[in-house]
């Protein structure tokens, strides 16, 4: 039976940054040098800065592929009709679907951030309290519409981010449960919890 073979990279930058991920949650962020990224994909080490200015710049997109993507689905999850309970939950499972499916991405990216430079990290900040801040307008919507009760949204949106990234220390892939599974046990707690009780 052939062993299967996993697709190549569309491009050798994305080939750069899958490889550097790998090393990065492997030896370290500091401990990587930008040689041990340039042999990993074949390349001398004066090449691999026709594709990146330097390692930080590497990390940075790192940063910017895992928060990207999940930020634009919590957006579209505020803007939808749907019922707050309903919002809490798919937001809760687009977090930790995003992260289990990149786990390698959001664990470099969760380990490594303080290592930016003030820059690149007040980026990283910001994204991350614009996730923050649209999962609490969606708890605010529940309490508006009376779906839900809190007495501090913010710090209840804060909670669910806390726990949705803490999963990078403990998930596995070839765990018991899936992510779909795993979301759907985080989402029952936080809706019980924030559900107003009758």
């Amino acid at each position: 039976m052939r062993k299967a073979v996993a697709p190549a990279p569309a491009n050798k930058n994305e080939e750069i940054l899958a490889t550097a991920v790998r090393i990065f949650k492997e030896k370290g962020y500091h401990a990587t040098s930008m040689q041990n990224i340039a042999d990993a994909v074949g390349l001398q080490k004066g090449s691999l800065y026709h594709y990146l200015s330097s390692k930080e710049d590497l990390l940075f997109q790192v940063f910017e592929r895992a928060s990207g993507e999940l930020t634009q689905q919590l957006k579209d999850i505020l803007a939808a009709n749907d019922p707050s309970v309903i919002k809490v939950r798919r937001a809760i499972q687009a977090h930790l679907i995003q992260l289990c499916n990149q786990i390698d991405i959001f664990s470099v990216y969760l380990s490594e951030r303080r290592a930016l430079n003030t820059r690149h990290y007040a980026k990283v900040r910001a994204e991350g309290e614009l996730q923050a801040r649209l999962i609490e307008k969606i708890i605010q919507q529940g309490v508006a519409s009376g779906e839900l009760a809190t007495a501090d949204s913010k710090i209840a949106a804060h909670a669910i981010l806390g726990m949705c990234n803490w999963l990078h220390q403990w998930y596995s892939p070839g765990g018991r449960l899936t992510p779909e599974e795993i979301a759907k046990i985080f989402g029952d707690m936080v809706v019980d919890g924030l559900a107003r009780k009758k």
